[in-house]
């Protein structure tokens, strides 16, 4: 059955991230990131792998964007290295890793790919993670500098630009459970993290207008929750988590504010003037979806006062996530009820799945799978299209099979296998589909 029809102008886009696939790790003047220190460390990743060499990118740019050609697709969600640009997190840029941008940005609108620009996709320089990182407010207004250059350089020629992916994931990951660099276990403890996150994005939105960028929004991962049960404690701490996932980051761009429930978690922490700066008048909001969350009360001694529940009766990914395209309908009718006028209109930044299998003996990797999902989601935004949610694109998360953070590379979330021994690309049977829901869109557009 074809797609129902996208509206007019609708971007369709793939996703990727430096550290994820860029490699040259100690190239051109690039300085060490937080995850080279991360990976270095026994047992943090599945695999024991780095990011080194990754999809080795920094070398395979132009190969990839012909991909992006070939694909079809109007859009590129790209992010740029920190430390590639500011070896230390401060001071002059390296000018090696302006360029490799400036090579990778020309080549992408020389072949008719609008490049969308995350300035923070994780990687902070060592450096200023050894000065505290983002527990520590002067990190913003390094954050600040770092976003005019790249708006002095570049914001002629970026269609849309976000300054920080994620910032609960980084929040969490990073600096509350420890999973993912810089691997602090604070808990509740990290809670300066987000402020300084989001103080960062304003600060970023401010530095990037100032030069000229005309499109500029943020990348932020939201999920519904969905408590265990009806009970009054189920609930409650459903609510809760979702104030802290969801509504501590979508609150004070969107409204200037902090959710009620969490306000005595950021006093001494949050100053005047700040709430008025994080929020910036936002071109768009970047959505990121993977899955719902199942959410039930945690024991009375528990760490935390809600725990994640398995959510049963929906297939699941390789990774183990489960597969509900609906609630990217929900989320969506529910990011316009809660926020109405103060939303923008929407994409879909990040979205996608990992399956794991390679070529078989002719070459083919059919990932049906990986068909049935974005099938699945495209149709749940054109639902949520049809009742009145602006989305204006969809970006799946990722062009290139790569470097999926604590997994190494046990996960393949690409349209594209990467063979890591060879780094040969290998377009998968999704990449094909993809590419022709593109085209139909498009001729049906024309």
């Amino acid at each position: 059955m074809p797609l129902p029809q996208l509206p007019p102008g609708f971007r369709f886009g793939t996703s990727t991230a430096a550290y994820q696939i860029e490699g040259a790790a100690h190239e051109d003047g690039r300085g060490p990131s937080i995850w080279d220190t991360f990976t270095a460390q026994e047992g943090r990743i599945a695999d024991g792998s780095t990011g080194d060499v990754a999809c080795d990118h920094y070398h395979r740019y132009v190969e990839d964007v012909a991909l992006m050609k070939r694909l079809g697709v109007g859009g590129y969600r790209l992010s740029v290295s920190w430390p590639r640009i500011q070896p230390t997190g401060s001071g002059a840029p390296n000018q090696k890793g302006l360029d490799f941008y400036d090579r990778l940005v020309d080549e992408l609108l020389a072949n008719d790919v609008q490049p969308m620009v995350t300035l923070y996709h994780w990687d902070l320089p060592q450096a200023l993670e050894d000065d505290g990182g983002w527990l520590n407010r002067d990190t913003v207004e390094r954050f600040a500098d770092y976003a005019a250059i790249l708006g002095e350089r570049f914001a002629d020629r970026v269609e849309h630009w976000i300054p920080v992916n994620e910032p609960n994931v980084v929040m969490i990951m990073g600096y509350a459970i420890g999973l993912h660099a810089p691997g602090k276990t604070l808990m509740f403890d990290s809670m300066p993290v987000a402020h300084h996150l989001l103080l960062g994005h304003g600060r970023a939105a401010i530095a990037l207008r100032a030069a000229g960028a005309t499109s500029v929004g943020c990348a932020n991962n939201h999920a519904p929750m969905w408590p265990a049960s009806d009970d009054e404690a189920d609930v409650g701490a459903s609510k809760l988590f979702d104030a802290l996932w969801n509504g501590m980051f979508a609150e004070p761009m969107l409204l200037g504010r902090y959710p009620a429930d969490l306000q005595p978690l950021l006093d001494g922490i949050v100053r005047d003037g700040d709430l008025a700066t994080i929020r910036q008048p936002l071109d768009f909001y970047g959505l990121n979806y993977y899955n719902p969350f199942k959410i039930g009360a945690a024991r009375a001694d528990a760490e935390m006062p809600f725990e994640f529940r398995e959510l049963l009766g929906y297939p699941t990914t390789d990774f183990g996530w489960p597969v509900v395209p609906d609630a990217l309908r929900e989320l969506l009718i529910l990011l316009r009820a809660r926020y109405r006028a103060a939303l923008p209109p929407i994409y879909v930044t990040e979205s996608g799945c990992a399956y794991n299998m390679g070529p078989d003996e002719d070459g083919v990797v059919d990932d049906q799978p990986r068909i049935d999902y974005l099938d699945a989601h495209l149709r749940a935004v054109a639902t949520a299209v049809q009742r009145g949610v602006d989305v204006r694109g969809y970006y799946t998360w990722s062009l290139l099979d790569n470097f999926e953070w604590a997994e190494g590379y046990t996960q393949r979330f690409g349209l594209v296998h990467v063979d890591y021994d060879t780094l040969a690309r290998t377009p998968k049977r999704s990449f094909d589909w993809f590419g022709d829901v593109v085209a139909a869109q498009t001729r049906s557009l024309g």
